[in-house]
């Protein structure tokens, strides 16, 4: 009788502490996006938190928040999670140049032809991109690109002195040099800012992509679309490295086999992207340009001094850049 006294209270801790332990495991990450509601990167995020929780079995819940309703703008979003004011985030690298510029690689005027060579790219990119991360405390979980860029105008565009003096929507220090180097007037706005903007006058054309055109109904302002494919831009999600070191090894384990097995079912989202929202666009009365070679080669030309200029500035940027072209053959 004093034996099983003795070892019902260790069962009995033994028992507490495992639920502490489960407890502790357990975690509710609130997810912010600064696209809205029904944006394609914000249903991949539902997706993934869906897979999460289910891979989890209910110890990791994680919480879309689209449209900045969190109050976190793009550009912020690489610290908001390396402070943890936000547990794990949706970052569009390009935004994040004035903190990390080798995330701008990408973003560089025709580095990558389309999606085939912006996956080679990430081949030699990603390893680079997990170091930043580490550095701004936190783990990539998933990247995902954005469709091909366009540049929407309200009058016909088919040589590159047409763009002269166009004031044109940019997003970032790379497309503000770009779009002023081929003779346009570069106006850098968050995307908040563009629709109002359009209402107002106060710029005549925009650069983003089909989705974004979609989402701002640029065919009330709009009027032709030119796939340019000056750059390419890509989220990653990634988590904040304690709220990540606070769960449990299985489901930290669980959440990367999810985001490895996710990664390119997103990548497919994005390809068909371009093709639904395009026609979405072409159907709304916004036509679409046809790019001329001679155009396209002054675009190129006008702005390769931008790539050399990145190349001799971030050594390590030039190390992947010419391992990728080294690899495509340029």
């Amino acid at each position: 009788m004093t034996q099983i006294c003795r070892v019902l209270p260790v069962a009995a801790a033994a028992a507490l502490f495992s639920l502490g332990a489960s407890t502790l495991s357990a975690a509710e990450w609130d997810l912010p996006l600064a696209w809205p509601d029904g944006n394609f990167h914000v249903e991949n995020a539902k997706m993934f938190a869906a897979e999460v929780e289910k891979a989890t079995e209910g110890r990791v819940k994680i919480n879309i928040h689209p449209g900045g309703s969190l109050g976190f703008k793009g550009p912020e979003m690489l610290t908001a999670v390396r402070d943890g004011l936000v547990p794990i985030g949706d970052i569009l690298l390009n935004q994040q140049v004035g903190e990390a510029p080798i995330v701008g690689i990408e973003a560089q005027p025709y580095v990558v032809s389309g999606f085939d060579q912006l996956r080679q790219l990430h081949k030699h990119f990603r390893p680079v991109l997990d170091e930043v991360a580490a550095r701004f405390n936190q783990k990539v979980l998933y990247l995902v690109p954005w469709p091909r860029q366009y540049v929407y105008t309200k009058v016909p565009i088919s040589k590159l002195d047409d763009l002269a003096g166009i004031k044109i929507r940019t997003y970032n220090k790379t497309t503000t040099a770009l779009f002023n180097a081929v003779g346009m007037t570069a106006v850098q706005l968050p995307w908040g800012e563009v629709v109002p903007s359009l209402a107002a006058g106060t710029i005549d054309a925009v650069t983003t992509s089909a989705s974004s055109g979609v989402d701002g109904k640029f065919w009330e302002f709009l009027k032709f679309m030119y796939p340019t494919s000056h750059v390419w831009g890509s989220n990653m999600v990634n988590v904040n490295l304690d709220a990540w070191a606070a769960i449990d090894e299985k489901d930290r384990a669980a959440i990367e086999a999810t985001a490895q097995r996710l990664e390119p079912q997103f990548w497919d989202v994005s390809r068909m992207e371009d093709e639904a929202k395009s026609r979405i666009l072409n159907d709304n009365g916004v036509a679409m340009g046809t790019v001329m070679p001679e155009m396209l080669k002054g675009m190129q030309d006008a702005t390769q001094p931008m790539v050399a200029e990145f190349m001799q500035n971030y050594p390590k940027a030039k190390e992947v850049l010419e391992s990728f072209f080294a690899a495509i053959g340029r």
